[in-house]
Parts: structure tokens; sequence; C-alpha cells
């Protein structure tokens, strides 16, 4: 039996696609690690959250699934394990960074050299026929896959501009409330409201200013789905330079100055939940055969 393990970073929102089909997400320090055993029997895939067995493994038995079935004429099955520290269901690109991870460590395992976009595109596929998602989160899969900022039109899965943010000066803090939100609770007819803000969000992030399309979009998107803003503001006022909901949230994502993180987590001590801090990612993901 051949082994190989992959890992992908985490991401956070800068434009949610879900109201336009038009998105940008900024590679974040968090990481999700799969590890994928090639089996003779084809017929099976087990799979494991190491961190979270309670949640449901759809996902990742569809990503690795559909590789098998592509690319290893359904000659194998396999035992599929993922390990990782960014949340789940929170808005944090949970599910980007898990499929990116399974789909390129089942490819290593096979042997099987292919493009990173293809590796990308089919982690998207694998997410909307597990239903972990509504558009397909191209956005959020290639920031997680490539790291920077990336900007997408997720409708075409095509790549409109990738940007290497500097690292200088900033750390990127998350407030991650107890609750979680799955994408299948989510109604997309109400976003029609939000269109001109979105729209207005992903043009800055073409233009790089993607802090400015950071907060426009999570107070856009907090106000459709009835988010407290309250965290934001804090945030806002204790010196981060942006601030705004992730995804579907509820988590919320800042980008502040280094001198202002003591400020910013003073601010949000008060709430319930935890705070992570963490910075800018901007390494690809890495696959590799380990027996």
């Amino acid at each position: 039996m051949v082994t190989a393990e992959a890992i992908s970073h985490g991401a956070i929102t800068i434009v949610n696609g879900m109201a336009t089909s038009k998105g940008a997400a900024l590679g974040v320090q968090l990481w999700t690690k799969a590890r994928v055993t090639l089996t003779d029997n084809p017929a099976q895939i087990q799979a494991r959250i190491l961190e979270d067995p309670a949640e449901s493994t759809a996902l990742i038995c569809t990503t690795a699934r559909i590789i098998l079935n592509e690319f290893a004429a359904r000659k194998h099955g396999a035992i599929v394990e993922t390990e990782s520290n960014i949340p789940i269901a929170v808005g944090l690109k949970s599910s980007s960074a898990a499929s990116n991870a399974v789909a390129a460590a089942t490819f290593a395992a096979l042997g099987r050299k292919t493009d990173d976009i293809k590796i990308v595109r089919l982690g998207v596929r694998s997410s909307l026929r597990a239903k972990v998602t509504l558009t397909g989160a191209f956005d959020d899969a290639c920031a997680c896959y490539f790291g920077g900022l990336v900007v997408t039109d997720n409708r075409t899965c095509r790549i409109l501009k990738r940007f290497r943010p500097s690292k200088v000066g900033n750390r990127i803090l998350l407030y991650v409330p107890k609750s979680k939100k799955y994408s299948g609770d989510i109604r997309k007819g109400s976003f029609k409201r939000i269109v001109r803000v979105v729209d207005l969000a992903h043009q800055e992030a073409l233009r790089s200013n993607y802090s400015l399309s950071l907060t426009l979009n999570g107070i856009a998107y907090s106000s459709i789905l009835g988010y407290d803003l309250s965290p934001v503001t804090d945030a806002l006022e204790a010196g981060a330079i942006a601030a705004g909901l992730s995804g579907k949230g509820p988590a919320i994502a800042a980008i502040v100055p280094n001198r202002k993180v003591d400020y910013v987590i003073s601010a949000w001590n008060s709430y319930p939940g935890r705070i992570i801090e963490t910075t800018l990612n901007l390494k690809k993901a890495t696959a590799r055969v380990l027996k």
C-alpha cells in the first residue's frame, strides 16, 4: 500500500462570492493535513477527521472517490485521515483546505502529476457534490492552495488576479464564536440586496485594496445573515485597519498592525468564544509520498 501526505493552508474572506459569484480570499497560516493510503478494495473509502470525529466525512470521501474513479480506473479504495487547526463551519475555509489537501495527497499516492489548478478544480467539484458550499468556493480553494490574495470569477473557475501582499507590520486576528454555521443553512436569494456593495468590494480587491474590500464585504453580509456588528466595530475602533465577517461566519477576521494587536484582543475578550492570532500565508500546498 502507498501512503501520501499533503498540507493546504487556510484563508479568510475578502469578498464572499455568494451574492455575485465573484470572490476574493487571503491565505493565512492555519493548516489542514491529509494522509491518504491506497487500498485494494475499490468499493470502500474509510475516513476520519482526527480533531473532530463527530463531523461529517462526506467531503473528504467524495474528494478521494472522484480522483480514484477518474485517474485510477476504479482499481483502488483509500483510507483518508485529516488533521487541522482550522475551526470547522465558522467561515475559515476548513472545507476548501480539506478538499485541497485530500486531492493533492491522493494524486501523490497514485504517483500522478498534474497541474495545480486541476487539483483545485477537482476539490471545488468535490465540495459542490458533497454540498458543503453554495458556489464551489473557487476563491477560497485558490487562496488555501496558492496563498496570498486571489481574486476570482467563481462561475467560470477563473483566477482574475493574484497578489502577494507584504507580511511586514500586520497580523491577522480571528474572533471565533462558539456557534457554527453550515452552508446548507443559508438561503442564497436573500443576497440580492447587497449585490452592488459586494460588486464594489470586488472591484477594490482587483485594485489590491483588499483592506477596504474585507470591511465592506463583511458589513454587507453581516447585515443579511443577521450577525451583530459589534465585534467588527470594536476591532476597527481598537486599531484594526480592516475587519469583517469571514465567509458565512460566524468568525470575524481583522487585519491589525502589530502595535495594535493587544488593543484588538482586549476589545474582543468580552465576547464568548476564542481568539486566534495568525499571519498571512504565501506558501503553496505541498504533497509527498511517505511509503
